[in-house]
């Protein structure tokens, strides 16, 4: 029988590109987001080149209720969740603190952290009943340094990294692994979704060098997940070549 997987923000990037990973790499996958359309085409893509069952989700990781009810409406052949992939998260706006837009700031508050933290309270009852499971989440480089301008941003991924690692302390008894990779520049809707659609500034952040893409990532997580069970990888930082910290970049 297939492992299945639970992927949030499938609906683009990181998540999108694990899906479909996944899906060839045997798993059945559970793909979540807000855009029921693109759900709808990556379910239709994955189905023709896979033999994976694909069940959708669409709901907003912010609300509470919505995460909770859509999964408790799963049908009983795919609430047994092996692998959850917290990857829905973003960036809204960028600068100093004293200028911030509060609205940005409670987006990446109420999705970066309290949506991860939603689907992992409704997830995880069922894997520790199990004594098995797998939570993989998606940090960031900012979750390990702090950049100008990236204030509260940066705040919600080391929120991240420290859930990370008390969920591993937390699952330790239950036999349950607990892993973050953590990306740097990663070209993705990442930073169009940061700039509020301006593409222009969004794609001068990559100019100049070899970024990493979605399907790295999503290669680094099925590494992460495709381990013997002794196995654990606590924490991956994945940067481009191009990248040795938060703020050094070459570029040509």
């Amino acid at each position: 029988m297939k492992k299945i997987a639970f992927i949030s923000g499938a609906t683009a990037g990181i998540g999108e590109a694990t899906a479909k990973l996944l899906a060839q790499n045997d798993f059945d996958i559970i793909i979540t987001g807000r855009r029921e359309p693109r759900l709808v085409e990556l379910k239709k893509e994955i189905e023709k080149i896979t033999d994976a069952r694909v069940q959708i989700l669409c709901f907003d990781v912010r609300s509470k209720e919505e995460v909770f009810n859509a999964i408790s409406s799963l049908p009983n052949d795919f609430k047994n969740i092996d692998i959850l992939i917290n990857n829905a998260g973003l960036a809204s706006g960028l600068g100093a603190i004293q200028n911030g837009d509060i609205d940005d700031w409670e987006k990446m508050i109420d999705t970066n952290i309290k949506g991860l933290l939603y689907l992992t309270r409704a997830l995880t009852p069922q894997m520790i009943a199990r004594k098995s499971g797998h939570i993989v989440n998606i940090g960031s480089i900012a979750g390990k340094e702090v950049y100008p301008n990236g204030n509260v941003y940066c705040a919600t991924k080391h929120a991240v990294d420290a859930l990370t690692k008390g969920m591993r302390i937390d699952m330790l008894p239950h036999g349950i692994k607990v892993s973050q990779v953590a990306p740097g520049l990663v070209e993705t809707e990442f930073s169009v979704v940061r700039f509020h659609g301006d593409k222009q500034k969004a794609d001068d952040v990559y100019k100049g060098l070899t970024p990493l893409y979605a399907e790295d990532i999503a290669d680094a997580v099925l590494y992460v997940i495709s381990r013997p069970s002794h196995v654990c990888v606590n924490d991956m930082i994945v940067t481009p070549t191009a990248q040795a910290n938060a703020t050094n970049v070459i570029k040509i």
